[in-house]
């Protein structure tokens, strides 16, 4: 592959950053951690999702997530009995409150979205210092010491997943709650939903349901064709998402 000086300059300050982070370890794990072990990602049934906004809320509070902007929302798809063309999808602050009284008439269903940590991830390929990186356990996370604020990052995500953060001016996203998953715990929005609509996913333990879920169930990703590798599977998504 031809690479010109110009563009292996840039490409060097990632790489320092990358390979720290697999000599270190990532940020906030448990030392009895092992990375190697793991390789998350999320399951998402939305035949269970009852759109209340639990996770929203506990996600915000959690990650001391500013007013305004979401690493997890919802949206309420309606799809009209007659209608052809695209559904009326609604997203009222996130859905962190829940939703309104639906449409009569048609169908109706809830999808939670969040960042679908892509072992293929486009965020972390067009990142110039490498502040946005995949961790040896799959989860893609964000350095704010590094990160420069450019918002190549979230011009990058197809699925609209980052944002800057106003107060430190730098891209967040979802974490998959790392600082919780690499302690034995769950992520915020997995715990408390109430109808277990949202699952953590471990794909390298062979114990983990998610295997049998995926044998026995047709689950999709969103924007398949985007190639990412997204590891947020969704069970029962109907054709209209996107």
């Amino acid at each position: 592959m031809d690479i010109t000086r110009r563009r292996l300059l840039m490409l060097l300050p990632a790489a320092a950053v990358a390979w720290k982070f697999v000599q270190a370890g990532t940020p906030e794990a448990s030392p009895n951690y092992k990375h190697t072990e793991h390789w998350w990602g999320m399951l998402i049934d939305i035949p269970k999702c009852i759109g209340c906004g639990t996770c929203v809320r506990a996600c915000a509070e959690e990650n001391d997530v500013p007013e305004g902007f979401y690493r997890t929302w919802i949206e309420r798809y309606h799809v009209a009995d007659w209608q052809i063309e695209r559904p009326e999808v609604a997203s009222p602050n996130g859905g962190k409150q829940g939703f309104p009284p639906s449409h009569i008439g048609g169908k109706n269903f809830f999808v939670p979205k969040l960042c679908n940590h892509c072992a293929d991830s486009p965020c972390t390929q067009v990142c110039p210092v490498g502040a946005t990186f995949v961790s040896p356990d799959g989860v893609v996370l964000v350095d704010k010491t590094y990160c420069l604020g450019c918002r190549y990052c979230v011009q990058a995500c197809p699925y609209g997943c980052r944002f800057i953060n106003p107060k430190t001016n730098t891209a967040e996203k979802c974490s998959l709650c790392y600082h919780r998953i690499t302690k034995g715990l769950t992520t915020a929005c997995c715990e408390v939903c109430p109808t277990g609509a949202r699952q953590l996913a471990d794909l390298k333990n062979p114990n983990d349901p998610i295997h049998e879920f995926l044998k026995t169930h047709e689950v999709q990703v969103l924007k398949p064709h985007m190639a990412t590798g997204a590891k947020v599977f969704y069970n029962g998504m109907d054709g209209s998402v996107r």
